[in-house]
């Protein structure tokens, strides 16, 4: 009975025993696991800390890159305000121009042109007419070859030169997208082809053609002529505008009396030309092209004015 009684006194002691041991071991066990996971907690804190820091920092030089950004395109800006460009008189055209075409290969009529100027834009911080023109094959003759061309010209209100020329191209299978930006300051063309050196007032084909029509051919007789710079792909071409004469023309608009001139550069010219290219302009201060014809590799092409609207004054070369 002692035995029993020793027995179970051990059984009861070894049981406290046991239970003492394994609730210290639960208690440091506990312990060390706070301690683990203050110790993590810290440093989650402190990584939280540092990133927070990082990212300030990288907000910070972010921020301040953006400024200086910012601060060379406001000088830049200010510099071309500040600078003096030529001031034309223009009384040729104006915003709300529209003057639309027929597209005529051979006896064909294989298409549509429209020439408009919807408004003003902004460009470098000068005040443009935005100018479109775009060119469309009818539909009876886009199975044969569909054209869908489309051109811009951002020209300077006062100074008649472009800021900005795109081109979009979209003739049988070829295609071709080009876009310009003309720094008429610093004389430079950036394109999506590359950077390029341009001389002072240079234009693009379509401005050229605008520029041409604030010029005066009244004293003008047949030989002289007037030459400008013409940039396009990679490079300026000297372009003359050659004065053949005055012509009376009858076409759908009207009967006008006109002006013929001849442009000598046909590279890059808004049809792909391979021979004379000769431009009818009323024989007055609006000169609105009235016909054009152009050799191409077969036969020729000629635009012939359909209608207008939007004229900024009067046309007296229109005889009926």
């Amino acid at each position: 009975m002692c035995a029993h009684i020793t027995y179970g006194l051990v059984a009861v002691l070894l049981g406290v025993f046991v239970l003492t041991t394994t609730d210290a071991q639960t208690k440091s066990q506990s312990k060390q696991k706070k301690t683990t996971q203050l110790k993590a907690a810290e440093k989650a804190r402190a990584d939280s800390i540092a990133a927070v820091v990082r990212a300030d920092s990288i907000l910070r030089v972010e921020q301040a890159k953006a400024l200086d950004d910012s601060i060379k395109r406001a000088d830049s800006l200010a510099a071309i305000k500040r600078i003096e460009l030529r001031k034309l008189t223009n009384e040729a055209f104006g915003v709300g121009e529209q003057l639309v075409f027929s597209v005529n290969y051979g006896f064909i009529t294989a298409g549509e042109a429209m020439m408009a100027i919807p408004g003003y834009d902004s460009v470098a911080g000068r005040n443009c007419y935005r100018i479109e023109f775009t060119v469309t094959s009818l539909p009876s003759f886009s199975w044969i070859y569909k054209v869908e061309d489309r051109y811009l010209t951002f020209i300077d209100v006062e100074a008649i030169v472009p800021w900005k020329f795109e081109q979009h191209i979209r003739e049988g299978t070829y295609k071709r997208d080009f876009i310009a930006e003309f720094d008429q300051i610093n004389h430079v063309a950036r394109t999506t082809e590359g950077d390029y050196p341009i001389p002072e007032y240079v234009h693009d084909i379509m401005s050229a053609f605008y520029y041409a029509r604030t010029l005066d051919f009244s004293g003008m007789k047949a030989g002289d002529g007037i030459t400008m710079h013409n940039f396009y792909k990679d490079t300026s071409h000297e372009l003359r505008v050659k004065f053949l004469g005055r012509q009376e023309l009858n076409i759908e608009a009207g009967t006008f009396r006109t002006i013929v001139v001849e442009p000598l550069v046909k590279e890059g010219g808004l049809f792909k030309s391979e021979g004379r290219i000769v431009i009818w302009l009323s024989d007055d201060e609006r000169k609105i092209p009235v016909r054009v014809n152009t050799k191409v590799l077969i036969g020729s092409i000629d635009v012939e004015l359909k209608s207008y609207s939007g004229i900024v004054g009067p046309l007296p070369a229109r005889i009926k």
